[in-house]
Order: structure tokens, then C-alpha cells, then sequence
């Protein structure tokens, strides 16, 4: 059983990572790339203290905190604790890898780009209720970033989707922790 799931993910990963070329490999790159990204951040902060306002450090300090669990839970503790290769580094199937920009680390199980990504995405969304195009935004944007793991040969979609997954889970149980103890902090 176990080894069907693991054929099916294998076939499922070189599928979505066989859609490439050249012109894809540049842009695939540059989304995946951590300091791509900086102008969305400042955007960010700028929208959180220009234009929210209210108890705009707390908004702030509960994006950094949600971003921060999730890499640490991902990267800290689970690619540690199940130490599952990256596809790259996949002895059953490296040599089938289309890699873009090098491998990275030796494990790649849950994708820190995923749960960051959607933690940013989802703490932003709790309390900017006004702005919907913006959030659905983040959310597109969090989806690409996810994708371009597997594009560039680091990630398997199950990384992907436990990422996210992770990701979510810490912004929302970090909410809730800052909303029973003051509820007006992230209105």
C-alpha cells in the first residue's frame, strides 16, 4: 500500500514538474526566490500602517508570528524529525528531475514556502476584512509560490498541500490565542 502511494506521488510529482522551458525556468526561479518578494512585504506593511491603522503593531507583530511558527514547525522539527528527500535528492528518481537553481536542503517534508506563504496569506485575510481583491491576491500568490516548489524540482505536492496546511493551522490557532485574550487587538 505504502508503495502505491509513493509510485502515485512519484508520477504525480513528474507530471507537474515536466511543464517547463526556458522562458518558465526564469520566471519559476525569480517567484521562488526569497527576496523576490520583498516589495509585496513592504506593500504590506505600508497597507497594514498607511491605510488600516488601527492597532497596526499588533496586526504586524501577528503576521511575523505566524510566519515564524510555520517555518520553525516545518523547518525545525518536521524535515528533521521525517527526514523525507527532496525530489532532487530522490535516489528513485533524481535523474527525472527537471532542477532549476539548485536542490537546497537534503529534506524537503512540509514545504516552509508553502506554510509561510499561506500563513501570511491567511493572517493578512483575518483581519483585513475591507480589502477582498487583496486577499484573494495573497492567496494566488501563495498557490504560485507552492507550485513553483514543484516546478523547480524541490517539492513534492504532498510537502505542498502539509505545508499549507501547517501554515493555516498556526495563524489560526495564534488568532484565536490573541482574540481570547484581547479581541479588539486584530480589529
Amino acid at each position: 500500500m505504502i508503495e502505491t502511494i509513493r509510485y502515485a506521488e512519484y508520477e504525480w510529482f513528474l507530471w507537474l514538474n515536466s511543464f517547463h522551458s526556458s522562458f518558465f525556468d526564469t520566471i519559476m526561479y525569480w517567484v521562488t526566490h526569497r527576496f523576490t518578494w520583498i516589495p509585496l512585504y513592504i506593500f504590506l506593511i505600508y497597507y497594514i500602517f498607511g491605510i488600516i491603522r488601527k492597532n497596526a503593531w499588533y496586526k504586524l507583530l501577528f503576521i511575523l508570528i505566524s510566519v515564524g511558527l510555520s517555518d520553525r514547525i516545518t523547518s525545525g522539527l518536521m524535515k528533521p524529525y521525517f527526514q523525507r528527500f527532496r525530489p532532487c535528492h530522490d535516489p528513485a528518481i533524481e535523474n527525472l528531475v527537471h532542477v532549476v537553481g539548485g536542490c537546497g536542503g537534503q529534506y524537503g517534508f512540509a514545504s516552509s514556502h508553502a506554510a509561510n506563504s499561506f500563513a501570511l496569506a491567511l493572517a493578512f485575510s483575518l483581519f483585513n476584512t475591507q480589502n477582498i481583491r487583496l486577499k484573494f491576491f495573497l492567496f494566488l500568490w501563495a498557490i504560485l509560490v507552492s507550485y513553483s516548489r514543484i516546478y523547480v524540482g524541490v517539492h513534492y505536492p504532498t510537502d505542498l498541500i502539509v505545508g499549507a496546511i501547517v501554515g493555516m493551522v498556526i495563524t489560526m490557532s495564534t488568532y484565536f490565542i490573541i482574540i481570547k485574550f484581547n479581541q479588539k487587538l486584530l480589529t
